[in-house]
């Protein structure tokens, strides 16, 4: 009996320099050893009453949906804070028998503040002012964290990251979405 083969795609890296911060993602979905989607938009710029947030997300397309409404949500209830929002949805990832079996993460920033939220209940602010997730992710942050040393923008680091990331692992590629937010 075979076993139906999982889904794999999406790296996703923010950058903060000089003000601002990136984010930037591929669109690469593979399904097995398929590309099912090269153009897939995995970066996304939210703004529940006028307060804009960026948001990658890697996992379950549908998943990741669910839990950036569960976001804006959060976001609508506690307008400007969203180190609370994003406690709050982490809280509620974490203890809610429907949203445990989501499976996705994301990276957010409203220009200020930068996080990694996961399902294990994790709002993590990362080090070096740089988050990478999803199956390339560990190549962009080695890369942009090497590139951080250099006089590069955020801009810069992350799409050369990204492109360093699509040249070593075969579940993302060079189609990028990117998004810019200060603080």
């Amino acid at each position: 009996m075979s076993e139906f083969p999982g889904w794999h795609g999406t790296t996703i890296v923010a950058v903060r320099r000089g003000g601002e911060v990136v984010v930037a993602g591929d669109g690469q979905v593979s399904l097995g050893q398929t590309v099912i989607k090269g153009s897939a938009r995995k970066v996304r710029r939210l703004s529940p009453g006028g307060y804009d947030v960026v948001a990658g997300f890697a996992g379950s397309t549908a998943d990741a949906f669910t839990l950036l409404e569960r976001l804006e949500a959060k976001l609508e209830a506690t307008p400007g804070q969203l180190a609370r929002a994003s406690v709050e949805l982490a809280k509620d990832w974490r203890t809610d028998k429907y949203l445990q079996k989501l499976d996705a993460m994301l990276i957010v920033t409203d220009g200020r503040d930068l996080f990694v939220i996961t399902g294990a209940g994790d709002v993590l602010e990362p080090e070096h002012d740089i988050a990478a997730i999803g199956s390339g992710g560990n190549f962009a942050l080695a890369a942009a964290r090497g590139l951080m040393a250099t006089e590069m923008g955020a801009e810069d680091i992350a799409r050369q990251a990204m492109a360093i990331a699509a040249d070593i692992c075969v579940y993302t590629n060079g189609n990028l979405t990117v998004e810019k937010i200060s603080a």
